[in-house]
């Protein structure tokens, strides 16, 4: 698990620290900070409802339906700022949600037959379909999934960075960096493929390192109320993804 960066940085407004300020009242920009937060972490919620035993189309008719409850606020009432990692709050609303409609059949009566979010059930089920058959809870699927899509954001975030400096190869080659063990990263070979030498090498993987923290914090702080819980939260999800 990558180690945090010393000293805590300012935190700052976040999309979910947005919404819960403005729980109760009618925002327009904790709205789109709330969409925001639901277009990317969308497949968890999906991913959850089809392990409950959904079949594809009622799962997305089911999400699109939890997702028009929550954006038009019906939901968040709920919200306990003091208690307030978006993670926790959407798993346990989507149960309230489900629970509430089980007897509804038709998406008229969820979501209005509107798209609050926009996804790609196609794409979607193909994921699905390559998670293994395990007889985990739907509960620790979820977070799974939760601790997979950030991380694939934080690695997205990263490439794209180094493509806008024209570094997109010396990406490739030293992502790797990321998750091997110590000393097993073949720096020698590396270098001979960028023309480069070891020991530059060596330092372009210790910043590729320090910037993914950096991307990792920031992106998990979108998702909590405070920067006490930002370590917690890393803590916890690469608990779960190393299971």
């Amino acid at each position: 698990m990558p180690a945090s960066d010393s000293g805590a940085a300012k935190f700052v407004a976040t999309p979910w620290t947005v919404v819960l300020a403005a729980v109760r009242g009618d925002s327009i920009q904790a709205r789109g900070a709330l969409e925001k937060l639901c277009s990317a972490y969308w497949y968890p919620l999906y991913a959850f409802v089809r392990r409950e035993g959904h079949s594809p189309h009622d799962a997305e008719d089911l999400t699109q339906g939890f997702f028009a409850c929550l954006i038009e606020k019906r939901y968040l009432d709920a919200v306990n700022p003091a208690k307030g990692k978006f993670r926790a709050f959407l798993l346990a609303a989507l149960k309230h949600f489900i629970s509430d409609e089980r007897d509804r059949a038709q998406a008229q009566k969820r979501g209005g037959g509107h798209v609050f979010v926009s996804f790609d059930t196609q794409s979607a089920e193909a994921k699905y379909g390559l998670e293994a058959a395990h007889h985990e809870t739907p509960e620790r699927i979820f977070e799974r999934n939760w601790a997979m899509a950030l991380l694939e954001r934080v690695m997205a975030a990263l490439r794209d960075e180094y493509a806008a400096d024209s570094k997109t190869k010396l990406f490739d080659e030293l992502k790797t960096a990321l998750t091997a063990e110590s000393g097993s990263v073949p720096y020698a070979e590396i270098a001979v493929k960028l023309d480069s030498t070891e020991g530059a090498v060596k330092m372009a993987a210790h910043r590729l390192r320090h910037r993914y923290r950096q991307l990792l914090r920031a992106e998990i702080a979108h998702t909590v109320a405070s920067a006490d819980e930002i370590e917690a939260e890393i803590r916890h999800l690469f608990a779960v993804w190393s299971k």
